[in-house]
């Protein structure tokens, strides 16, 4: 069996859970720069908020229906998450962390236990320790523990938010209640497909033959059909596999300059070989865009994006930069006004699986000063230690307009001396 946790309106909790005095009462989180509506409580759903609603339209509305808008706290939603994930993970040894939020559990060894009220003790664990609150879904397979979580959450006062789908009769029933586009793993593309073939439910989905299935979806679709049977198809970890680390953000302001604009794509660089160093993973292809304001129509527009394939697979912060600036000035152009850009490293293979190349490698140096700089950067502070191409005194903020207390991190945040 598997068992889906996943966190209810995760980050308008973690604002609750420092400040009860928001309890039932309509929240929304906004993106980086306080850009539009990422996160949403019940409260606000029920307002009419919709997810991705840009901040400064919606403005009227969050003060008539008095909305309290935070910015996104990260570093409070990361550490609240990593103590939800370590409860979870005193229940079953096997646990995959899905997302911030999410995680599947399986639990194999279980048969003797009632799952429901094994549940319950989860759920009883998570919200008193944390006082996040949980719904969890259970079933013989990862598809089918999406369709019992998505039941224990709508109907949470009835199943007091955990299901679980332990009999051939309550999937049938949990397949014909899903809408196909629900289904996890079917994209939007696929939906419009198979309503037009007329599969409206989960259930409808797994009547088609697989041939069909096969031919229109490829394998992916196949197994996740026979998944939706009951049929397990996917352990811990076979769907989350990160193909991609990427750094982007919004300029502070326009830049016309080539050397503004490779600065910031050279700390970019080092922000993604950085990630990848921390997961021992190495790149071997690189990608850089460069973009300017699309809002401003007055002002005359380009985009433009390159793909630079590395001599050998790297995590070092100085090749990483030097690819990445090579693409750049491939595709810089005089006489534009940039107001983004981006790298993103792909084709991520192992640390330890390199392969190597004949006639060019990696400075064998690289490794032990990437060593050194990660470590003097974790002991005195992110980002003390940089390489030449990178601005010393510059660093990327974010527009936090509405940012709560960092409480579970930040000491200094949460204690006020009045004298």
């Amino acid at each position: 069996m598997f068992a889906l946790v996943d966190c209810n309106n995760f980050y308008a909790s973690c604002e609750r859970v420092f400040q009860p005095n928001l309890r039932n009462k309509p929240i929304v989180v906004l993106s980086n720069n306080d850009g539009c509506v990422i996160a949403r409580s019940n409260e606000a759903k029920a307002l009419g908020i919709p997810m991705g609603a840009p901040a400064f339209k919606y403005q009227k509305i969050f003060d008539d229906n008095n909305i309290h808008v935070f910015s996104s706290n990260y570093a409070l939603y990361g550490d609240l998450s990593s103590r939800v994930m370590n409860i979870l993970a005193t229940f079953t040894p096997d646990i995959e962390v899905y997302s911030i939020d999410e995680a599947f559990l399986k639990l194999d060894g279980f048969d003797l236990f009632n799952l429901e009220e094994y549940g319950h003790q989860i759920n009883y664990r998570v919200t008193k320790s944390t006082g996040i609150s949980i719904s969890i879904g259970m079933a013989p397979t990862k598809a089918l523990s999406k369709v019992a979580n998505k039941i224990a959450k709508k109907y949470a006062e009835r199943t007091k938010s955990v299901y679980v789908i332990d009999t051939e009769e309550k999937r049938i029933k949990a397949l014909k209640w899903t809408k196909i586009g629900d289904v996890w793993g079917i994209g939007s593309r696929h939906a419009k497909r198979l309503i037009y073939r007329n599969v409206n439910t989960a259930y409808d989905f797994t009547q088609l033959p697989d041939d069909w299935v096969r031919k229109n979806m490829s394998v992916v679709g196949l197994r996740l059909k026979r998944e939706l049977e009951g049929i397990p198809q996917l352990g811990l970890d076979e769907v989350k596999r990160k193909k991609a680390i990427a750094t982007t953000r919004t300029f502070d302001k326009n830049y016309g300059d080539l050397a503004n604009i490779k600065e910031r794509v050279s700390t970019f660089a080092v922000t993604c070989a950085e990630k990848l160093r921390r997961q021992k993973s190495c790149t071997n292809l690189i990608m850089v865009f460069i973009h300017t304001n699309g809002h401003r129509k007055d002002l005359p527009q380009y985009s433009r994006h390159i793909m630079i394939k590395t001599d050998y697979p790297t995590n070092s912060s100085i090749d990483i930069v030097r690819f990445a600036v090579k693409g750049l000035k491939a595709i810089y152009k005089k006489g534009y006004q940039y107001k983004k850009a981006g790298v993103i490293v792909m084709g991520i293979t192992p640390e330890s699986e390199k392969q190597l190349n004949m006639f060019t490698s990696e400075n064998p140096k690289h490794q032990a000063l990437m060593k050194v700089m990660d470590k003097l950067n974790h002991v005195i502070g992110q980002k003390k230690l940089k390489l030449a191409c990178q601005d010393m005194d510059r660093t990327w903020k974010m527009n936090q307009e509405k940012l709560s207390p960092r409480y579970t991190t930040r000491l200094d945040e949460i204690i006020t001396v009045k004298i």
